[in-house]
């Protein structure tokens, strides 16, 4: 019987999925769980990753005409109040303040002065910030609006899980004000193929676009857009939404302004988002049983050097010699920057930093000892590789071959998740019995199953929604792609004009 090869994580993703997520986030030292419930302590690694991301959407925002700005943290229970459906959405996730100072009573601190209102944790902004805008905003002239922040926000979250679902989270919310429904569509698209263009050309994951159905539109908006995900395990993830309000929220907040003619009119608002959710949505589609693998354009480090020291008589020479190739590597440039390089300097044992890079996914790792100063090369192996031998190269051929190396690891990692996709993307799926039992199928643990996304065509009656919650099942999204035509719907066999891609989601 064949020996199976140790894996660096366990268990493996076929043995336990949920726990071999967790592992993965510990192993790569990207976060950990902090003392306050369902919140997370964002360690070096995995907070690298996110300001990498961050840089990506910053450029484009700032490219389309966004600035930056920043809002008050806590937003008077008054603003949430004013804009019903607002209420609704998210009123069992709001974190509420209802006090300030505290005072010792029996040896204990307690909350001493309630305030006169009270102040919620924003759980996200449009009300505190169409009250900035009701403000700033008098004539056509002041048209459009069209403001980003970065910020952290709180959703009481009951069953949290590190990067995907914690109570507190970072993200960027982007708010816009225009002078017509046309104009403000045009934003909400745009910045959907922002989220698309970061999430697929930076970090590898190919998304499917498309507008939310009723049951799952953000609350209070007129349509909802978004960039959906498929995860290892066949699930779905919202990676990216962008929101066409309407005039709902500036009916509630006042924002007018007067036009052209003199007449005042009320503006046409957007919202669109992303989070640090997407940091386990790289996780779940790029990470194997050895750990994480990161694609080159987000990489903290392209590549680390590894010195393999057996003596210390071995140290001073091996150590110059790891600079010295650092120095050549990062002469090379890579996606408009030089190529990040790290030696690897920490007094452990070479084996245990050769697997700690291996479990946080570096894309290159190249060991160098006594043998290689006098061949002047390395021992090179790709992360996107699973299971890699390494390739005994000249110090000057990985050179002169990094950056193509890098842009191959980038999209060949991209290729392996849209195959991945595409193998477990059902469309044969016609009728509801058949939609049934497939899903019923795939309960717990998914990763060797047949499961994912079925695409199908639907009627979008907002009653169909209810007949596969049961399922633990939704409507991901309406595809902007389609194939035209009309079918016939996979939950009741009525007419349909359009098809919608159905999944179990995080």
């Amino acid at each position: 019987m064949a020996k199976s090869n140790k894996t660096a994580i366990s268990p493996t993703r076929a043995e336990d999925y949920n726990e071999w997520y967790q592992q993965v986030v510990r192993g790569a030292d990207l976060a950990e769980n902090a003392a306050v419930r369902g919140c997370m302590i964002i360690r070096p690694w995995g907070y690298a990753l996110w300001e990498n991301v961050q840089k990506a959407m910053d450029r484009r925002f700032k490219e389309t005409g966004h600035e930056n700005a920043y809002f008050p943290l806590l937003i008077p229970l008054r603003f949430i109040e004013k804009e019903a459906a607002h209420v609704e959405g998210f009123a069992k996730e709001m974190a509420v303040v209802t006090h300030h100072r505290l005072e010792m009573q029996d040896g204990k601190l307690v909350p001493a002065a309630p305030l006169e209102e009270p102040m919620v944790i924003r759980p996200t902004s449009e009300t505190i910030i169409g009250e900035a805008f009701a403000g700033w905003i008098r004539s056509y002239r002041d048209l459009p609006v069209k403001i980003n922040q970065w910020a952290n926000v709180m959703r009481w979250e009951m069953r949290p899980r590190l990067w995907l679902r914690t109570s507190e989270f970072l993200w960027q919310e982007g708010h816009t004000a225009h002078a017509t429904e046309a104009e403000a569509r045009e934003e909400v698209m745009t910045m959907l193929e922002v989220y698309r263009e970061v999430v697929e050309e930076h970090m590898a994951v190919p998304v499917i676009p498309g507008e939310k159905s009723e049951g799952e539109r953000f609350p209070g908006a007129v349509d909802t857009f978004t960039i959906e995900a498929m995860m290892q395990d066949g699930k779905a993830l919202q990676s990216g939404t962008s929101h066409y309000l309407g005039q709902n929220f500036s009916k509630a907040a006042n924002i007018r302004f007067q036009d052209e003619t003199g007449d005042w009119e009320f503006c046409h608002t957007t919202s669109w988002g992303t989070s640090t959710r997407l940091i386990g949505g790289l996780i779940m589609t790029h990470a194997d049983d050895d750990g994480l693998r990161v694609p080159p354009r987000i990489a903290p480090q392209h590549v680390v050097i590894v010195p393999i020291i057996r003596d210390d008589s071995q140290h001073g020479p091996v150590m110059e010699y790891a600079e010295k190739v650092a120095a050549q590597l990062r002469a090379v440039s890579f996606d408009g920057a030089p190529v990040r390089v790290r030696v690897d300097d920490r007094k452990i044992q070479s084996q245990e930093k050769k697997w700690d890079w291996v479990r946080k996914g570096v894309p290159i790792t190249l060991e160098v000892g006594p043998r290689d100063i006098e061949s002047g090369g390395a021992a090179m192996a790709r992360r996107d590789k699973v299971r890699d031998k390494k390739q005994i190269l000249s110090i000057d051929e990985i050179a002169g071959e990094l950056e193509e190396l890098l842009w191959g690891i980038q999209s060949n990692l991209f290729e392996e998740a849209k195959a991945y996709r595409s193998a477990r993307c059902r469309d044969d799926i016609t009728n509801f019995e058949d939609f049934k039992a497939y899903f019923e199928a795939l309960k717990g643990n998914t990763f060797n199953a047949d499961g994912g996304f079925v695409k199908a065509w639907w009627c979008e009656e907002a009653e169909t929604e209810e007949m596969i919650k049961d399922l633990a099942v939704t409507v991901r999204c309406i595809p902007l792609d389609q194939p035209g035509g009309e079918g016939v719907c996979v939950l009741t066999g009525k007419p349909a004009k359009r098809m919608a891609i159905f999944a179990k989601a995080y």
